[in-house]
């Protein structure tokens, strides 16, 4: 089956699941305004791409039933709750096309929003995974938050370097992808050589999955991304194109861009002359680069197995693997 249909089944019938989750907590008398929230913020767009490697991890398991579609919500109940809260955070207007959570309707709404799908996530993942699957999913979840605070801690520092990078990026995205497929692979009765080996896989398509995230803020297509481009510059995040610039760049361009870096304005006016200044120094081409070593690694994660189906579960986290690599976004 051609991955693009299948990534649009799956999410089909997770989305399918989140309605009818929806539909139950509003039947229960929860808050009409929360209901709305909700529906906004896990409706608004999305590739699903955690509960599809949850589904897929299970699956090289040789497991496959309806239940594990229900423990992948959990994954994105758990990612909207972190989009809402980072738009919080960065003071975002927008999220995929749309005005953000908590410009829409208010900050201690999206922050309360966020809570109570981050709450609802734990249930989830309890409930149909069991005590090993939470374990896995709250050490993520501490995870991302270390990440956060990396990232913080980051902001005012222009000298930094690629290990830097890494630590945020890790708790960032990666170790959720990472988390999505052991727990996957705890679902699907994997042992623990196996379950270990979809967690390596998760973690590096995770770090390629942001690196490409980065490429795009500043080479992407806005009417594919759904976001304007040079976000990441205007926010005064280091990301790794633009680290390798700084790093290499001569005395008079480096002084350029630390001049934009360090001025509001100029981020935001600036953003063509920054991507000049990365291209020249091979940012952009050797960032790809890297995120196509890392995808090599996250496929050679992944332990042998005789199938011959292109929809087989192996060839599928292969095949996802490329589309990651080579999304638009």
């Amino acid at each position: 089956m051609e991955l693009k249909k299948l990534i649009g089944q799956e999410a089909a019938k997770i989305d399918q699941l989140m309605h009818e989750d929806i539909n139950e907590l509003e039947s229960t008398g929860l808050n009409p305004l929360l209901i709305d929230i909700l529906n906004y913020a896990l409706f608004v767009g999305g590739k699903r791409i955690r509960p599809l490697l949850t589904i897929l991890s299970a699956r090289f398991c040789g497991c496959d039933d309806d239940g594990v579609h229900r423990l992948g919500t959990a994954f994105e109940y758990l990612h909207t709750a972190t989009l809402i809260h980072d738009d919080v955070i960065d003071n975002a207007n927008e999220r995929r096309g749309a005005v953000s959570v908590y410009k829409k309707f208010g900050l201690a709404e999206a922050i309360l929003a966020g809570d109570f799908l981050h709450a609802f996530s734990m249930e989830r993942i309890s409930r149909y995974g069991g005590s090993t699957a939470l374990e896995i999913f709250c050490k993520a979840t501490s995870a991302m938050v270390d990440g956060e605070y990396h990232q913080l801690r980051n902001a005012q520092n222009l000298d930094q370097s690629v290990d830097d990078y890494f630590s945020v990026i890790m708790g960032k995205t990666a170790v959720l992808l990472g988390a999505a497929c052991e727990i996957g692979g705890v679902y699907g009765g994997g042992d623990e050589t196996v379950r270990s080996s979809l967690k390596t896989y998760g973690i590096n398509l995770g770090c390629a999955f942001q690196i490409i995230d980065d490429l795009l803020d500043y080479q992407g297509d806005p009417t594919r991304t759904g976001k304007g481009l040079g976000n990441d510059l205007a926010e005064g995040k280091l990301t790794l194109p633009l680290i390798y610039a700084l790093q290499r760049a001569d005395v008079t361009d480096r002084a350029r861009l630390l001049s934009i870096l360090s001025d509001e304005q100029l981020r935001l006016q600036q953003v063509a002359d920054v991507s000049r200044l990365i291209d020249t120094y091979n940012g952009f081409a050797d960032a790809r680069k890297k995120a196509e070593e890392i995808g090599v690694r996250a496929m050679a994660a992944l332990p042998e197995r005789d199938e011959d189906s292109a929809s087989a579960p192996k060839r599928v986290l292969l095949d996802l693997c490329s589309y990651v690599l080579n999304r638009d976004k």
